[in-house]
């Protein structure tokens, strides 16, 4: 049995370059081989930390290399389906960045793609790799703060000066939804093993240039503890903050750093309690890149339970589909 995945990637993007790249190359049961870009300029830098990487100059020579077993494909949002079924049916193992596509309908057909094929796919949602994700659901299954009857999520950015990023691009798939929803609506669904009412969603959004800039999301989450209130902000133009907060009948869980630990801030699990006992538990040293591929890896090679499959990725993106179409302008 392949005892290690070798692994392609699609595209020399920036991100790509600091943080996925990085995280494969480090990953037990992973080896980074191979770069698709037509630029062989930009593939330098990848080869500074990786010196054996081949490099191809289009993404269809790289998925003909029979010595690639698994792409992760960092392309913009709009490509990602295409290339995800691309990556499937030349035989390959893939990992796809989030939002894995721009509609819940178009995950359906990578679902039996995935299905008939054998072969895992799933969209990078990393967080759920992250042991302060795994530690806040814990506590919410042991009844650490009773009842969930509310959570209340934030995260923004700015990069309204960046004009040509294609978060700020609707040819692209850009927006705040899209790039970041997936956590806010993801992370909430992960700890508490509920999902939401979708007729209960109600949303308010900006849009810039045919893109979302600015989103307020409230509903109804109902789960294995019964039902609770919702409410989120997502931006790209308001000073950053990520937080999510789980407050019960009887405490409160607050993660700091959700989303990007250790890069926008340490990342924590606070326990509020009765009589102003907060408990407060660190996670400096995890690196939820590198566990995504390990995690990945196992799953592909031995058939173990991936945390966030495809379907999971479905039901986010069926969120997003919703609070767009129920949207009012603000």
């Amino acid at each position: 049995m392949v005892k290690v995945l070798r692994w392609g990637v699609l595209g020399a993007s920036n991100f790509a370059w600091e943080q996925m790249a990085p995280a494969i190359h480090a990953a037990e049961g992973a080896e980074l081989a191979a770069l698709a870009t037509p630029h062989p300029e930009k593939a330098l830098r990848f080869q500074a930390f990786c010196p054996s990487l081949r490099v191809h100059s289009s993404y269809d020579a790289l998925l003909a290399d029979p010595a690639i077993d698994a792409v992760y494909i960092p392309l913009p949002n709009t490509l990602h389906v295409e290339w995800t079924k691309k990556a499937l049916l030349a035989g390959k193992h893939v990992l796809t960045e989030k939002p894995i596509a721009m509609a819940a309908a178009e995950i359906d057909d990578l679902i039996a793609l995935r299905d008939r094929t054998g072969l895992m796919a799933a969209e990078a949602f990393m967080i759920v790799h992250h042991p302060q994700f795994l530690r806040a659901r814990q506590l919410v299954q042991d009844g650490a703060i009773g009842r969930i009857e509310h959570v209340d999520v934030a995260f923004t950015y700015d990069n309204r000066k960046d004009t040509t990023n294609i978060r700020n691009r609707p040819e692209t798939g850009g927006g705040s939804l899209p790039d970041i929803g997936v956590y806010t609506f993801g992370s909430a669904r992960f700890v508490t093993g509920a999902e939401p009412e979708l007729d209960s969603l109600q949303s308010r959004i900006r849009f810039e240039n045919g893109v979302d800039v600015y989103a307020q999301v409230t509903g109804r989450f109902d789960g294995p503890a019964g039902p609770f209130t919702y409410s989120s902000i997502t931006s790209m133009r308001l000073f950053p903050r990520q937080e999510i907060v789980f407050q019960g009948e009887t405490g409160l869980i607050r993660l700091t750093a959700p989303y990007n630990a250790n890069v926008f801030g340490e990342a924590r699990v606070e326990l509020h309690r009765p009589g102003l006992s907060v408990t407060v538990e660190r996670f400096p040293d995890a690196r939820h890149y590198k566990l995504q591929v390990e995690a990945f890896c196992r799953s592909a090679l031995t058939g173990a339970p991936y945390a966030w499959p495809l379907e999971q990725a479905r039901a986010s993106q069926a969120m997003i589909d919703r609070v767009f179409a129920v949207a009012q302008p603000i």
